[in-house]
């Protein structure tokens, strides 16, 4: 059964458009699976999807002269005479290609649809003369709308924080609770929210990590210590929600700080982690400042490391706010702090239960800010105004 994800709609729009629509994220979150769906939608029959992963396929783009490469589409069913849907899968996986993706598109009606699951390796293999010709989309593991909906639950989730706020309810709430302790504790990759047990959840969660590393640190990034990588990755999990020092952290895994900074650049170009960068009206300020880590998935968090529960839930509700847009954290040096900027807008603080005083505070701090709005994610259900409980997210 096929699951529908938020994106397809917006996917859908790029059909008859002349641009490269490029699809981005982390191995098994579901691009093949919604480019497959997309596919379907392309009402034209001249269409063809084929895996650069698999040796066969990658034959097709293998001249010298690009203007053979419709010619060799003949075996899938195209018409080189007609306009073209060509779909391919994990472009990186034969970089080559990109130049023949290029010559084809300034010289032949072919649209264009392409995976990749790191951004750190295709905007190294995407020469600057695409600028111009292709929108990027990025897949995320499910939100919990998502969640729910890959559980046959459907729920209304109103789109702003205003009306996530106005129109909370307990009784909706405490239905939807126990859903929401799975997806703390298991987190959002499609495979692991179909499987039927809690064995096989944790498994399909080891397989992710393990596929992870082989087919991402191992075929993509030139590191001379995998070891000190792999380190990394599980002190990282246990600062999830935390400030990093990497003069700290290089210290710990035995490298240097620039080393250290390019496996940080290179788990977030593959999204196995988010880095959040502190508030500020200045642009210098905020790319200079102390970095907050997250990852892509509270499960994987929890199956490799024992945090509080406190900031699994924090990770979980980073997961589902980046969806309206920019995010970053406030702390001024006297100690005052807000969890998550939306924006530059709105002030967000998570707690496991809100109280008043959680949200007085708030809106102290970010007054003097120049935020808008001001709300407390709570994981308890708190029937007040300025609430809203993580299950409306």
């Amino acid at each position: 059964m096929f699951y529908p994800r938020k994106l397809l709609q917006d996917l859908e729009k790029q059909i008859n458009t002349r641009e490269i629509v490029v699809l981005t994220g982390m191995r098994r979150v579901g691009k093949t699976t919604l480019y497959q769906a997309l596919f379907e939608k392309v009402e034209s029959k001249n269409k063809a999807f084929l895996d650069l992963e698999n040796p066969l396929e990658q034959r097709v783009f293998e001249e010298k002269d690009y203007s053979n490469i419709p010619s060799n589409l003949k075996e899938y069913g195209i018409d080189p005479g007609m306009k073209i849907y060509l779909f391919l899968d994990e472009i990186q996986a034969k970089p080559e290609a990109v130049g023949a993706i290029k010559y084809l598109y300034d010289h032949y009606n072919i649209k264009f649809f392409l995976t990749g699951s790191s951004s750190f390796y295709l905007k190294n293999i995407f020469p600057e003369s695409l600028a111009g010709r292709k929108f990027i989309f990025h897949l995320f593991p499910l939100d919990y709308e998502e969640f729910l909906i890959f559980k046959d639950r459907r729920k209304k989730f109103w789109p702003t924080l205003a009306q996530k706020d106005k129109n909370k309810n307990y009784i909706a709430y405490e239905k939807e609770k126990k859903f929401y302790e799975e997806y703390l504790k298991f987190g959002g990759f499609p495979e692991v929210a179909l499987a039927d047990s809690d064995e096989q959840k944790l498994m399909k969660l080891n397989d992710i990590f393990k596929s992870y590393f082989e087919k991402e640190v191992r075929n993509l990034a030139d590191f001379g210590k995998i070891g000190a990588f792999r380190d990394l990755i599980l002190l990282l999990a246990r600062r999830t929600g935390n400030k990093l020092d990497i003069t700290r952290l290089a210290s710990e895994i035995e490298t240097s700080r620039v080393t250290c900074y390019s496996y940080l650049e290179f788990l977030q170009g593959t999204f196995f982690i988010s880095l959040v960068t502190p508030f500020s009206r200045s642009i210098d300020r905020e790319v200079s400042g102390s970095k907050k880590v997250y990852f892509c998935d509270q499960g994987i968090v929890n199956q490799f490391a024992k945090i509080d529960e406190g900031n699994l839930f924090e990770n979980s509700v980073f997961n589902n706010l980046r969806q309206f847009g920019k995010l970053n954290y406030y702390q001024k040096r006297s100690g005052a702090e807000i969890d998550f900027v939306v924006n530059e807008e709105f002030g967000i603080e998570v707690k496991m239960k809100g109280l008043e005083s959680d949200l007085k505070r708030l809106m102290s701090v970010g007054k003097k800010m120049g935020l808008k709005e001001f709300y407390v994610v709570s994981k308890g259900f708190v029937n007040k105004p300025g609430f809203i409980p993580a299950t409306d997210i």
